[in-house]
């Protein structure tokens, strides 16, 4: 059954379709890139965590500008556009290099950063758009498809990812990705709903965004909680394939079905996330996600015993953190569409990314440090516990007590 708002809403539809595909791609490169890294340029920690960094590192130069210049320009979907076939046009030139016999790391960590700043600009126009092409009352509806094609991608770009991998080696994967960025551009070009107008121009400072979300006590601890979560997430992360292949010898093919099971848990929780949102509240549910993202993946540093015990347990955290991750995504992304002014949206998207996004870059630099120094497996279980500590902010916030959708603020 097609929901309704798929029926309904011809641009949602439009940029729903698009997006899903390229999703699915995103998630294979997501895991083609790093064993491309490990499998073909025979990475080392150090470079993992470098890797990891230049994709991330945008979001702490260019956020607050992004938004600032999208804000001030109004053409939203243009950016996106644009930025969709950018993303496509850089990622394919890794396959290309592979096949010359000409793929370096130089090479690698240009295409990851170059990347990384279109991805900057098209998350940072989203936030606008969405308020465009979506009605309030299907914030979280739309949220929840959004996520659910996250998560349906999770579960197929993963699976999917780690076979072309072993298939095909892990350059040539990344065509796939190239391909999906085309085709969601195809899609967004039919989106025929007028762009945002520009932002309000009597605030023009770039730090305009970040001044807002300092005097709104949802948003902030909002972003205070889970850019703490993200830290110790993408330390984790940056080292998670490295650990997983080297350490606990998971081949390619099964690291992605393994991987897989974290896009089962989404999955489920993308289509259970506003029917419990209904039942406890928008914030408790959100506090809950906050808490089931990071703690199953505590497990992982403690795995051990027979192969398929471990693999077992890898499942199992990772469907559980999947699940989390859901009510997470969703629940936040519903929230600040809610509360966040329209003619400010760009500029404290942009401050979001700049916090949320910029201390990833930190996480994974601190991954290779670590990782180099003290080990993997030690580094690994500092990144879980440490993910924990993003409750600090959350639990003593108006958070806790919010049962719906925010009001718009003014």
């Amino acid at each position: 059954m097609i929901p309704p708002l798929l029926r309904e809403n011809r641009n949602f539809r439009r940029y729903f379709l698009g997006q899903a595909v390229s999703l699915v791609g995103d998630q294979i490169t997501m895991i083609a890139l790093p064993l491309t890294a490990v499998l073909a340029l025979h990475a080392s920690a150090a470079q993992m965590g470098a890797l990891t960094t230049a994709a991330l590192v945008p979001n702490l130069l260019f956020s607050l500008h992004a938004g600032s210049w999208i804000d001030r320009r109004g053409d939203r979907r243009k950016v996106m556009l644009a930025t969709d076939i950018g993303r496509g046009v850089v990622i394919a030139t890794v396959p290309i290099a592979y096949a010359l016999g000409h793929l370096t790391w130089l090479h690698l960590y240009i295409v990851a950063f170059v990347s990384g700043t279109l991805s900057v600009a098209f998350y940072v126009a989203y936030g606008g758009f969405f308020q465009t092409i979506v009605e309030r009352k299907d914030y979280v509806a739309a949220n929840s498809l959004s996520h659910g094609s996250r998560a349906f991608s999770f579960l197929a770009g993963t699976s999917l990812g780690g076979v072309l991998v072993q298939l095909l080696r892990g350059p040539y994967a990344l065509a796939v990705d190239a391909l999906s960025f085309i085709w969601s551009a195809s899609f967004m070009s039919q989106v025929d709903a007028p762009d945002p107008p520009a932002g309000d121009h009597t605030d023009t400072s770039v730090l305009a965004g970040m001044r807002w979300i300092r005097g709104n006590a949802i948003i902030r601890a909002e972003l205070l909680g889970i850019a703490t979560l993200n830290f110790f997430n993408l330390m984790y992360g940056a080292l998670f394939l490295l650990y997983a292949t080297r350490s606990l010898h998971v081949r390619p093919a099964t690291l992605g079905i393994v991987l897989g099971a974290a896009s089962v848990g989404t999955l489920l929780g993308s289509f259970v996330t506003g029917r419990i949102a209904r039942r406890i509240g928008l914030g408790p549910a959100f506090l809950i996600g906050c808490f089931l993202f990071p703690a199953p993946l505590i497990a992982v540093p403690a795995a051990g015993g027979p192969h398929w015990v471990v693999v077992a347990i890898l499942f199992a955290a990772e469907f559980i953190s999947g699940f989390g991750l859901m009510l997470l995504d969703i629940l936040a992304g519903a929230m600040m569409a809610g509360i966040i002014t329209r003619t400010l949206r760009s500029r404290v998207s942009g401050a979001f990314g700049l916090v949320n996004n910029g201390v990833r870059p930190l996480g994974t630099a601190a991954a290779g440090v670590l990782g180099s120094t003290i080990g993997l497996r030690p580094t690994l279980w500092i990144a879980t516990v440490g993910a924990l500590a993003g409750m600090l902010w959350l639990l003593p916030s108006p958070i806790r007590s919010l049962q719906d959708v925010p009001d718009e603020a003014t």
